[in-house]
């Protein structure tokens, strides 16, 4: 909602919103684009200069600015519709979706594209480094395209369908398909309904970009009217990434494109799960019609995303991380970029099960399996508390199943504690990577400020 709020406003729009916990760093955002937030819910907040209220898929009824609108008759939306009606029906729409890698490639391919000159728009679900002085979730261009991420989750109380059903898509990215969402889909093929759905939408002169490492999102390829290619490791893919190797802090890799040289790449970024990110950016930026060399030179100065993989400090020779993991493919996958990017260094994984997926006892096993490339994992509290037993994740049997893989993992429910347990025990060359898509109580401040 905060980056619809400053988008809409950079369109001469007098914006304002009410929330009961805005997350710090986009409340910052927020204040800094000039945009007036209310703190907590109420009536009061819904004056008569009230033009359209966007709804966000957090709101239900018996919020009391929802029931003023309803029973003042004010014009209300989704947060999709509103950005679907106000910006995406002039627009070259490119929709990024996928279970994991949305928010990082939406910004590199709207970086890529505005890099070269194109001037897209760009929306995406975090605050990208390459938007803005200091980093932004929106760019306003003047050229044809709009890049935007695809999320699956729905739309608001009176429409439980996914929010990328509202962009208008003349490309379509789907990275990977997984089981995520629990509070909202009963099992995996509800998510792959929602897929080809999006699939569906896309026209016989766009494209459909189907990560070819993930069979869900390759099988969609059944489904497509459009044309269609593919991207991935897997050979046989339209683009295809090879010679991975990572040195310096940096990932090089060759790409085919339909079993031909395209082109040799250096990213910034760590892991095989974000050269499959990169891969998707290149491939639009390639219908788009850049040249290779210009995708190159705009890769190398892709500057990521805040709380994906970002280095928050160093004190006492260890670094702190933060991340925004909370599904266990993604927990498996930073960890394993962190094993690739620090050698040899000792690895701390403090994880807070936060989000409805990661608190349900759905991923129990799955998340005893993610860790395997930590040294020392750390289990928070969970979030969710007020979930029922018998579907709530079980920190302490993650903790003994981890054990039981040879793990050295701990259940520490207090966030002053993990504080404590972490600065006594963790020694120079330490790496600390914190997950959780939540403020997870400040943990980084406080934590930094133990060590130092």
């Amino acid at each position: 909602m905060g980056t619809l709020a400053a988008l809409l406003k950079s369109r001469g729009h007098h914006v304002r919103g009410s929330d009961q916990h805005v997350y710090p760093p986009m409340s910052d955002f927020l204040q800094a684009e000039g945009i007036p937030i209310a703190d907590g819910y109420a009536a009061a907040n819904i004056t008569g200069d009230v033009d359209l209220v966007v709804v966000g898929n957090a709101i239900s009824r018996g919020n009391p600015e929802l029931e003023t609108v309803l029973e003042r008759k004010i014009r209300y939306c989704s947060l999709p519709e509103a950005i679907r009606d106000h910006f995406l029906w002039g627009s070259e729409s490119v929709v990024i979706a996928g279970t994991h890698g949305k928010t990082t490639t939406t910004a590199l391919t709207g970086w890529l594209l505005a890099h070269a000159g194109m001037d897209p728009t760009v929306l995406v679900g975090g605050i990208a480094l390459n938007l803005g002085e200091g980093g932004s979730s929106y760019r306003i261009g003047h050229g044809r395209h709009f890049v935007i991420e695809g999320d699956e989750y729905d739309s608001a109380f009176f429409d439980k369908t996914a929010k990328f059903l509202k962009y208008l898509p003349d490309v379509a990215v789907v990275s990977n398909i997984e089981f995520d969402h629990a509070d909202i889909y009963a099992d995996l093929d509800a998510v792959r309904t929602a897929f080809r759905r999006l699939v569906n939408l896309v026209p016989r002169n766009g494209l459909l970009l189907l990560g070819a490492d993930s069979p869900h999102a390759l099988a969609l390829r059944e489904a497509a009217v459009s044309p269609v290619e593919t991207f991935g490791l897997a050979e046989g893919s339209t683009w295809q990434a090879w010679d991975v190797e990572h040195a310096g802090g940096v990932t090089r890799f060759q790409v085919t494109r339909g079993g031909e040289p395209f082109g040799r790449f250096e990213s910034p970024l760590l892991g095989v799960h974000n050269v499959r990110n990169a891969l998707a950016a290149i491939a639009v930026g390639a219908f788009a019609g850049l040249a290779a060399v210009d995708l190159a030179h705009g890769l190398r100065r892709f500057r990521g995303i805040k709380r994906r993989l970002e280095t928050v400090g160093v004190a006492r020779g260890v670094t702190v991380l933060d991340d925004f993991a909370h599904h266990p493919t993604a927990v498996r996958e930073t960890l394993a970029a962190l094993r690739t990017g620090y050698p040899g260094h000792r690895i701390w994984a403090v994880f807070e099960p936060r989000s409805a997926s990661s608190c349900r006892r759905v991923f129990q096993d799955d998340f005893a399996a993610a860790f395997g490339a930590a040294d020392e994992v750390i289990v928070a509290g969970v979030f969710r508390s007020t979930l029922p037993e018998a579907e709530r994740l079980s920190p302490d049997q993650l903790v003994s199943d981890l054990r039981a893989r040879g793990r050295h993992a701990r259940f520490i429910p207090d966030v002053d504690a993990i504080v404590r347990v972490v600065a006594a025990e963790s020694r120079d060359g330490d790496v600390v990577v914190l997950m959780s898509n939540g403020a997870f109580g400040g943990i980084h401040g406080h934590l930094l400020r133990a060590l130092a």
